[in-house]
């Protein structure tokens, strides 16, 4: 939820600026300023909806019913995961490769997760502590590598081309590698 008159900064302005990096999280604008012509010019904007002050609450909790109905349209998209022929289900909590269902420990699902919402894209050591193991210090020990290990033998051994990497001196890399 914006306001239009934020401090400083126009909530128009903001939002259009998030829109610009790429940001498509539902935006509801809540302002005073509910002119036909403010509300046409937030909507294109880059708002989801539009409410103007003052408001009844219910019409609000409806209104963010609705942009969460419209986010979460395509449930699929949102709780699977799929990185070549490797596929992870969110809501079963379920991973499989090629079809044939593997089991993971929740830690090496955790990481596993972190992984695949990372994809062709290096992992560094301290990603992978603060996320998956939430530390926000390196404790100086293999834990990291032990699991990794553990993970790739799962998913890798006899199952086609290698999706796990180790990036020397970088940290790892989940995907096809050419």
């Amino acid at each position: 939820m914006l306001d239009r008159m934020l401090p400083g900064l126009d909530g128009l302005e903001l939002l259009r600026q998030l829109r610009a990096h790429g940001h498509a999280t539902p935006a509801l604008i809540l302002s005073s300023l509910g002119d036909v012509e403010q509300r046409v010019e937030g909507l294109r904007g880059g708002a989801d909806d539009y409410l103007a002050k003052p408001f009844a609450f219910v019409e609000l909790m409806a209104r963010l019913d609705g942009l969460m109905r419209r986010r979460h349209g395509d449930a699929d998209a949102n709780t699977r995961l799929r990185v070549a022929d490797l596929e992870m289900d969110l809501l079963k909590r379920t991973v499989s490769r090629g079809g044939q269902l593997l089991e993971l420990q929740p830690r090496e699902f955790r990481l596993l997760e972190y992984l695949m919402r990372h994809a062709e894209q290096v992992v560094t050591r301290t990603m992978l502590l603060e996320a998956v193991w939430d530390y926000h210090f390196d404790p100086q020990t293999n834990v990291i590598d032990v699991h990794v290990s553990r993970l790739r033998q799962k998913i890798d051994r006899g199952r086609g081309p290698a999706l796990l990497h180790t990036v020397r001196g970088a940290g790892y890399l989940l995907g096809l590698r050419g």
